[in-house]
This record gives C-alpha cells, structure tokens and sequence, in this order.
C-alpha cells in the first residue's frame, strides 16, 4: 500500500458564479513515481451552465493541465519539474477557469486504477440502477 494524494480538476466557467463541472482527477504518489491527470469532460454539463462558454478554449487548457502532468520538455518550464513539484503547481489555488479541489489524501495498491475509480466516482454521471 502507498499513499497518494488526489485532487479533482473543476471547469469554472463564469469564475465570479462560483459554479463548476467536475472534469477531472489528478492523483500523485510520491512512493510510487506516480503522477498522472485524466480528464474526461462532459460539454452538455457544462454548457447547462454557461451556454457561451469557449468550449476549444477549455480543452486546450484541460489539455495542457494533463500535459504538465506528464511532464517533459513539451509541457514548458514547469514540465520540467519533478513530479511532486508539478501536482503542487496544478493543485495551487487560483481564480481561473481550471481550478482543483482541495487535496484529499489515500492509500492503494494500483495507482491507475484508484484513477479510475476516482474518474467514475467523482467524475462521470452516476450509472442508473436497474429496479
């Protein structure tokens, strides 16, 4: 079992309502070399709450939110940074159109699939139960 730390990546279209979408999970275990962000964002969603909203504007920063994630040279200077330098650069608190929860903390076994589960827990709709 390692520790992990996990915060979800919210899409804040009208910064001054304070109303957002769920769009995401960044989750990192230092013990483990994990560092990864998912982003699985549902447009409809996020349009019931700002119709106008800059639907390819958000993805490309949803894209680049993943990408400094992964790291490297593509994701810029903070790319480059290790990764447990880069979860505290995107979970820092702003008042932006891409912001994270608070952190929240764990522990698991499967990095990827904690992942998952955090994506179909905290993320996706709700699958409707037979009966």
């Amino acid at each position: 079992m390692h520790a992990y730390d996990y915060a979800l990546i919210r899409v804040v279209p009208r910064v001054e309502r304070g109303e957002f979408v769920n769009a995401g999970v960044v989750l990192s275990c230092k013990a483990g070399g994990f560092l990864q962000a998912r982003v699985e964002l549902d447009e409809a969603r996020l349009r019931a709450l700002d119709p106008g909203v800059d639907l390819e504007a958000v993805r490309g920063h949803l894209r680049a939110f993943c990408a400094i994630a992964a790291g490297g040279a593509e994701a810029g200077p903070i790319g480059r940074l290790a990764a447990r330098e880069r979860f505290h650069w995107l979970t820092a608190t702003r008042s932006t159109m891409i912001q994270t929860s608070p952190v929240h903390s764990g522990r698991c076994t499967d990095h990827a699939a904690m992942l998952e589960r955090l994506l179909d827990t905290m993320v996706r709709l709700p699958r409707p139960t037979a009966g």
